[in-house]
C-alpha cells in the first residue's frame, strides 16, 4: 500500500510538473511573439515603411522564431531592438539571431552567442523552407537554452520534485533494510534450528550410552564396554568439530586467525583428503576420480586450512550427490596459477541461489526437508580462507546436473 501510495504521489507530481512546464513554455512563447511583433513594428517605423505586415512572426520550432520584414536590416539595429523588447518583458535568456537578405541571398549570424557549425547549418536549412507572400526578407531568433530557462523559473516545482525524490530514496532504503533484516532473521532461525539438531543428536547418543554404562554391569562384557566407550568418543569428537567450526568462523570475523604458511604440495593434500573420504564413498558405492595434471602443484599456504578447504568441498560433493556419488578432482596450471576443479553429478544449485552460497549461514532453501545437515558455514569458510591465501573460488552449477567448484591459487616454483 505504501508503494502504491508513493506511486500515486509520483504520478501526480509528474502530471503537475508537466502542466506547469507547458504553461511556462506557453507564456514564454507568447512573450517572444509579442516582443518580435514590436521589433517588426519598430523596424517599419524607423524605415518609414507604411506597408503593414499581417502576422509577421512565426514559430518554426520549440526554440526558433522567424519574423518577416520588408527591407534590408542592419545587425546592430536588430540586436539593439531585440535587447530592448526582451528586457521590457523580462526575457533574460541567451539568444542568437540570423538575418536573411533576399537581395544578396545571404544569411548573417549575430555574435551574441557563439554557435557551432551544425547549429548554424540547421538554422539556415530550417529558414530556407519558409515561404512568404512577399519578398524574403526576415530575421530569426534562436533560444539555445530555452528549456533550462523555463525550468529555472519553476523553483517550487523543482524543490517539490527534489523532496519527493528524497522521500523515495529514504523509502527505498527503508524497504531494503527491512528485507535485509527479514532475511537475516530467517538465516538466524535456520542456523539455530540446524545447530540445535546438530548438537542434540550427539548429546542424546552420549546420554544413552552413558546410561547404559551406569545402569548395566559391563565388566564381564569388555566388547560391549568398548563399543559404548567408542560411541561416546566418536560423538564427543563430532560435538567438538561442530563447536570448533562455529568458533573458527568467530575468529575469522575478528580476523584473529594467523596462517602458518609453508611450501606445500597440493597433490599430496588432495590425496590425503581423498583417503579420508574414501570409506564413506565406498560405503555409498561411489567413485572419486583424480586427474592431477598440474606439473607444478606447489603453493605457499597453511597446511591445515588448505586441507580443510579441499575436505569441505569433497564433503559437500558427497552430501549433495544423488544415489551413488561421482566426484572428480582435476588440477591444471594456467599462467602462474594452480587451478583445482572439484566436480560432482549431484543435485546442483539453482541459479537464483548461486550468488549467495558463499555467505555466512546461507543454505539453499529446501522447505521442510532437512536430509542434509549443516550450519551454512562451510562454503563461507572456504571462500574466506582461499582469499586469505590470495586466491579465489568460482562456481559453475546447473540444477539436477551437478556442480563444479574451481579454486585458483598462486603457484610458487618447485
Amino acid at each position: 500500500m505504501a508503494t502504491i501510495s508513493l506511486g500515486g504521489v509520483i504520478a501526480t507530481q509528474i502530471y503537475w510538473v508537466t502542466k506547469a512546464f507547458n504553461l511556462q513554455e506557453k507564456q514564454f512563447n507568447d512573450q517572444v511573439q509579442l516582443a518580435l511583433n514590436d521589433v517588426v513594428k519598430n523596424i517599419l517605423s524607423i524605415n518609414h515603411d507604411t506597408y503593414s505586415i499581417s502576422n509577421p512572426v512565426k514559430q518554426i520550432s520549440s526554440n526558433y522564431f522567424i519574423a518577416q520584414i520588408n527591407d534590408t536590416l542592419h545587425p546592430y539595429l536588430l540586436e539593439t531592438l531585440l535587447n530592448q523588447e526582451f528586457e521590457k518583458r523580462n526575457l533574460k535568456t541567451d539568444y542568437e539571431y540570423v538575418i536573411y537578405d533576399c537581395f544578396t541571398d545571404s544569411i548573417v549570424f549575430g555574435n551574441y552567442i557563439p554557435l557551432g557549425s551544425e547549429e548554424k547549418n540547421s538554422l539556415a536549412a530550417t529558414s530556407d523552407t519558409m515561404e512568404w507572400n512577399n519578398d524574403g526578407h526576415y530575421f530569426g531568433v534562436y533560444f539555445p537554452k530555452k528549456t533550462s530557462y523555463i525550468v529555472s523559473g519553476m523553483g517550487i516545482w523543482v524543490f517539490s520534485s527534489a523532496l519527493i525524490l528524497l522521500i523515495i530514496s529514504f523509502f527505498s532504503y527503508t524497504i531494503a533494510v527491512i528485507l535485509k533484516q527479514k532475511r537475516l532473521s530467517e538465516i538466524k532461525n535456520d542456523f539455530i534450528n540446524n545447530m540445535t539438531h546438530e548438537l542434540k543428536t550427539p548429546i542424546s547418543t552420549i546420554s544413552l550410552s552413558s546410561d547404559v554404562l551406569i545402569s548395566e554391569n559391563l565388566h564381564d562384557h569388555p566388547e560391549r564396554l568398548k563399543m559404548y566407550a567408542q560411541i561416546i568418543k566418536e560423538e564427543n569428537e563430532r560435538l567438538k568439530k561442530q563447536v570448533d567450526r562455529v568458533l573458527q568462523m568467530a575468529m575469522l570475523e575478528k580476523e584473529e586467525i594467523q596462517l602458518q604458511n609453508e611450501k606445500l604440495n597440493i597433490h599430496q593434500l588432495i590425496q590425503r583428503s581423498v583417503n579420508s573420504m574414501e570409506p564413506l564413498i565406498k560405503k555409498a558405492d561411489g567413485i572419486i576420480s583424480l586427474n592431477l595434471n598440474a606439473k607444478n602443484d606447489f603453493v605457499f599456504g597453511d597446511k591445515v586450512h588448505l586441507t580443510n578447504i579441499i575436505f569441505n568441498l569433497l564433503d559437500n560433493a558427497f552430501k549433495y550427490s544423488i544415489n551413488q556419488p561421482n566426484i572428480a578432482i582435476t588440477t591444471e596450471n594456467k599462467n602462474s596459477d594452480l587451478l583445482i576443479h572439484i566436480s560432482d553429478k549431484g543435485i546442483g544449485i539453482p541459479l537464483l541461489h548461486q550468488k549467495n552460497i558463499f555467505e555466512k549461514f546461507y543454505r539453499v532453501p529446501s522447505g521442510d526437508i532437512h536430509n542434509v545437515k549443516g550450519f551454512g558455514l562451510g562454503l563461507n569458510y572456504v571462500k574466506t580462507m582461499i582469499e586469505l591465501h590470495n586466491g579465489n573460488i568460482k562456481l559453475k552449477s546447473k540444477e539436477g546436473k551437478g556442480s563444479t567448484f574451481t579454486i585458483t591459487l598462486p603457484n610458487i616454483n618447485e
